[in-house]
């Protein structure tokens, strides 16, 4: 049991050392600017944007009569 708490602990901290370094990558690469001079952190920035809508919107879809649902019942409570 110590071994398998003692590697899940290592695992954790190597993988905390690895997104930090990650993070570094990321900033240097937006703040490098391309042929023109021109910074892309606006362009990452609208791509961060973009991947962190794509799952609500699968969400809604998915469960849109779930959602309405709820929705009315929670309308019919404050009525």
């Amino acid at each position: 049991m110590k071994i398998r708490i003692f590697f899940t602990l290592t695992m954790l901290t190597l993988m905390t050392i690895a997104s930090s370094a990650q993070c570094a990558m990321c900033r240097a690469v937006a703040e490098t600017g391309n042929k023109n001079g021109q910074s892309i952190g606006g362009g990452l920035n609208n791509a961060i944007l973009y991947l962190m809508i794509v799952p609500y919107v699968l969400l809604v879809v998915f469960f849109r009569k779930k959602i309405w649902t709820f929705l009315k019942e929670l309308r019919g409570l404050w009525s």
